[in-house]
């Protein structure tokens, strides 16, 4: 067992515990509050004049999939030589080994929802992982968090080099729109399979990793920056009444108002990179205020390794800069990301039941860039 004392806990559950306690057991938290009393012998971690988090989550990146330092030999994250594979999965991809683990969890990000790129109209299914351990099996939250599909600009590039669809965003959508036509009535077909099993469609892989999207189960993973995009992903979302998250959402400041009646959680950045194509020309670091005022769901991601992971909390803090509360600030890298994917019930703050993931900050990393943590513990482990 390990007792945290004294320590300033956010637990993103509810006000700042000040001069708190944290009892982790096994893997789990035990028990939070004040002056907790231990009977058996426990590990005490002295958290004076300390900031205690919930161990921080990126929403949205492609951890272990583009490796540090590789070119080709290291890049896993597009099989860009058809638009539609909604078959393929991060965890097949993922390279626990990389450096950027290491990087990413000694800085306090103990959790990345991460998968494949937006080469592809539908790229194939996000994982949510713990940042440390060797096997990826072992490391899985959650698997499959969400369906990845692409907008814009990059399966527009990608396709017009190969001469092929789709080079307009017609054609996008219109792609998107006949793959899940398709999957809609495999659904309806495998349904009726299993009253009537002669009724049954022949397998398909691609359609069968489309079945948790007409379950519910999770919700396309929309890659869009410009306003147009973010509209038609909507649309598409509504025409087949398919749940839906907004990435990256770089126009979302914009439109802030229409996003507000939607109701869909916005997964924002990554801001702090250069306007590297046309879609980017609206970036700024508003956009986090904006729809979060505007009362939309916000997280806030560094698209690792477009923003190295280990920037999370610094990106945060640009986004207090710009006016963002800092609590909400905290919330966007901790229980909101958590809600938007999914894990909620296991990470994102700090409560009885959940992962014991929790970082002991010296200093507050949203104010000073020099804060670091003291102590990162991942499912009761001090890694």
């Amino acid at each position: 067992m390990i007792l945290i004392k004294n320590g300033t806990i956010k637990t993103m559950e509810g006000p700042d515990i000040t001069n708190g306690d944290i009892l982790i057991e096994g893997d789990k938290i035990k028990k939070v509050g004040k002056n907790i009393e231990v009977n058996e012998d426990v590990e005490v971690i002295d958290a004076s004049g300390c900031l205690v988090v919930p161990g921080l989550i990126d929403g949205h990146c492609h951890l272990g999939m583009w490796e540090e330092g590789i070119g080709f030999e290291g890049a896993d994250g597009n099989e860009s030589v058809d638009p539609v594979t909604p078959q393929l999965r991060a965890i097949d991809s993922i390279n626990p080994m990389d450096e950027a683990f290491k990087l990413a969890r000694e800085v306090g990000v103990t959790t990345a929802v991460t998968g494949p790129g937006s080469a592809n109209v539908i790229g194939g299914t996000f994982a949510a992982i713990k940042t440390y351990g060797h096997r990826i099996d072992d490391m899985i939250i959650k698997n499959p968090t969400a369906m990845k599909i692409a907008f814009g600009e990059n399966p527009k590039r990608v396709y017009n080099e190969r001469d092929k669809s789709p080079i307009t965003r017609m054609a996008t959508a219109s792609i998107l729109r006949e793959t899940l036509f398709k999957a809609q009535k495999y659904y309806e077909g495998v349904e009726r399979g299993k009253k009537e099993p002669d009724d049954k469609p022949e397998f398909d892989m691609k359609l069968e990793a489309m079945l948790p999207l007409m379950d519910k189960e999770i919700p396309l993973k929309a890659h869009a920056h410009r306003a147009d995009d973010i509209f038609t992903a909507l649309r598409i979302a509504k025409e087949f009444d398919l749940d839906i998250t907004l990435e990256h959402c770089t126009e979302g400041h914009l439109i802030a108002d229409d996003l507000s009646k939607e109701n869909k959680p916005a997964l924002i950045g990554p801001s702090l990179s250069g306007k590297s194509k046309y879609e980017l020309k609206n970036l700024t670091f508003d956009t986090p205020r904006v729809l979060q005022e505007a009362g939309v769901l916000i997280a806030i991601i560094t698209d690792s390794p477009v923003i190295p992971l280990q920037y999370l909390s610094l990106v945060a803090g640009l986004a207090v800069k710009s006016g963002l509360k800092e609590e909400e600030a905290w919330k966007a890298i901790t229980i909101n990301p958590a809600k938007i994917t999914g894990i909620d019930d296991k990470v994102g703050s700090i409560k009885e039941g959940k992962d014991a993931d929790i970082v002991i900050f010296e200093g507050n990393p949203l104010r000073n860039i020099d804060s670091k943590p003291r102590k990162v513990i991942i499912n009761g482990k001090i890694i």
